[in-house]
């Protein structure tokens, strides 16, 4: 079976109860970042895109991206502002999630704070991606 090649056929290939999760998700994350558009990426449902060069590679990435993973789920918010990433520096707020540079994994819906993260998703998309995390 070829993988999944559309947003709409990623959340279509989930079981049931992840996939109620990841609609849920995804619809706040549409409604809170509109102008993202939401396209599939490296098994990710990725929103807006932005141009990153590192020294040893360029490509495009998503500024915030959404997954279902067999055990948790994964938040990614690729941006930062003059103090760093915006995951990291909202991590206090997220609650019961484990936070990276720029990932928040979960394990239930009720565990991540959504008004907190979708915050985040708003400030993300006002300021773009970042080349610093490539």
């Amino acid at each position: 079976m070829p993988a999944p090649a559309t947003p709409e056929a990623y959340l279509a290939a989930l079981p049931a109860d992840r996939r109620a999760v990841m609609e849920t998700l995804h619809a706040a994350i549409r409604a809170a970042a509109p102008k993202l558009e939401p396209f599939l990426q490296s098994g990710i449902i990725g929103y807006g895109k932005f141009r990153y060069k590192s020294k040893s590679c360029a490509g495009d990435w998503f500024i915030v991206g959404l997954c279902a993973r067999k055990a948790y789920y994964s938040l990614y918010i690729c941006s930062a502002d003059e103090n760093g990433y915006l995951a990291e520096q909202a991590a206090p707020k997220l609650g019961k999630v484990k936070v990276g540079r720029s990932c928040i994994t979960f394990k239930k819906p009720d565990d991540l704070d959504l008004k907190a993260a979708l915050a985040v998703v708003k400030q993300a998309a006002k300021l773009g991606g970042m080349n610093a995390m490539m």
